[in-house]
């Protein structure tokens, strides 16, 4: 093991488009670099070592005792994800792992529990808790939006490079779409809302005359109240791609472009803090948007506009009366569309940061084993569901994160937090 001020050797399992993506998204991060690449195809193995300057082997096991492999990076299949994390934990090994942590929740959970009994960290990619708009929206809850009531998410994703024959439509081995795209937003409306829901709702479509699931819904309830809507489709032109994501405070509503968000729109209504609040989000916009190891881009910015007294002073709603005379809009601007790559390397960059952060320090990462497991249990219960044709409990996950088996650590407050409240 390297000493605490040099950088964490990384060995990667995998050698595809993802594992490149990866490489090229650390690149220049100083606190990591890439000394081995394990994969069977010998010629993808030997072009990623080779451009990457790091030793290919064709052996993944040997990978996790390499003496100068610090922590391990899975990069392969989701079939294949809860084995190799379990085998690099037992290894002694730190371990950042792609979505999603395994194919269904036993696996998940073997390896959330052995990481909490091996007390060492695991970061799944799960992107969207490090993006700079999701953060600041995270940020915004308690001081000014309050309790989400609804959460939306759809995906009209292109289908155009997921030929028939590709592993994505192979649920043994993807997992199917709930498990394998649906994490990301199962563990999004859980960050967002702040428990994990007790029942789910799930239904497919099969594309017409095959038996491709190419169209995955899911409803699910959580405590509290709030309701969350995830619609995925794999099915469109690459042209005709469209995303959004909807999230209903009650007095304000977001909405975010992308699924990685690059574009964010709030506007609703609020009083006089609430005013106050926002008209001095701009001069603190790189304190909002701070996510550490993601680096902000020159023209990514917050525009706000407050209207005072744009309407009556009173309203009701739920039964329940509030002073919301102010209404305000809050623009969040990562680049747009051209710049979606960016933020996602980005993104991808802030959770190897927080991989090698919470390794030096003991810190909780914000993508830990526990998040990633509380996903795919989610997601394989609105799989269960579907196959059901039933709502169905999610299971040992019922409840807020308070008195939960494996409970997640309360994280500590970042300066960029406080600054907003």
């Amino acid at each position: 093991m390297t000493g605490a001020s040099a950088p964490l050797r990384l060995g990667i399992v995998g050698a595809g488009g993802f594992a490149t993506f990866v490489a090229g998204a650390v690149r220049d991060l100083a606190s990591v670099r890439v000394t081995a690449v394990a994969d069977a195809d010998r010629t993808r193995v030997d072009r990623l070592a080779g451009v990457l300057s790091a030793r290919p082997s064709a052996d993944w096991r040997a990978l996790l005792t390499d003496d100068e492999v610090d922590a391990v990076v899975v990069a392969t299949p989701p079939a294949t994800h809860a084995e190799i994390a379990l085998a690099a934990l037992r290894a002694g090994r730190p371990v950042f792992c792609e979505k999603p942590l395994a194919t269904d929740e036993a696996d998940a959970a073997a390896v959330r529990d052995l990481a909490a009994r091996s007390g060492l960290v695991l970061v799944v990619d799960h992107v969207l808790r490090y993006n700079p708009i999701l953060r600041a929206i995270e940020r915004l809850r308690d001081p000014l939006l309050g309790p989400v009531q609804r959460f939306a998410f759809e995906n009209d994703a292109s289908d155009e490079d997921l030929g028939p024959e590709h592993w994505f439509w192979d649920e043994r081995v993807s997992g199917g779409i709930f498990v394998e795209h649906g994490v990301h937003f199962f563990d999004a409306a859980y960050a967002l809302i702040g428990n994990v829901p007790d029942t789910v709702q799930g239904m497919v479509a099969r594309r017409p005359g095959t038996e491709i699931v190419d169209l995955a819904v899911a409803t699910s309830h959580h405590p509290g109240g709030a309701l969350a809507t995830f619609a995925h489709g794999f099915s469109h032109a690459g042209r005709c791609e469209r995303q959004l994501m909807r999230i209903d405070f009650g007095a304000v509503e977001a909405r975010v472009s992308g699924w990685i968000p690059v574009h964010a729109v709030l506007e609703g209504w609020t009083d006089e803090r609430g005013a106050a609040l926002v008209d001095g989000l701009p001069v603190r916009a790189a304190q909002l948007l701070a996510v550490d190891g993601y680096r902000l881009g020159i023209r990514d910015r917050i525009h706000v506009t407050v209207d005072r007294n744009a309407g009556s002073e009173m309203a009701r709603a739920r039964g329940l009366e509030r002073r919301l005379p102010h209404r305000i809009r809050i623009v969040i601007h990562l680049g747009g569309e051209q710049a979606k790559q960016r933020v996602y390397a980005e993104s991808v960059r802030a959770a190897m940061n927080d991989l090698v952060t919470c390794t030096r320090t003991g810190a909780t990462p914000a993508a830990g084993a526990y998040e990633g497991w509380t996903a795919v249990a989610v997601a394989s219960a609105a799989r269960r569901s579907a196959r059901q044709r039933r709502t169905v409990d999610v299971g040992p996950l019922t409840g807020s994160l308070t008195g939960l088996p494996h409970q997640r650590p309360s994280a500590t407050v970042s300066p960029a937090e406080e600054s907003v409240k």
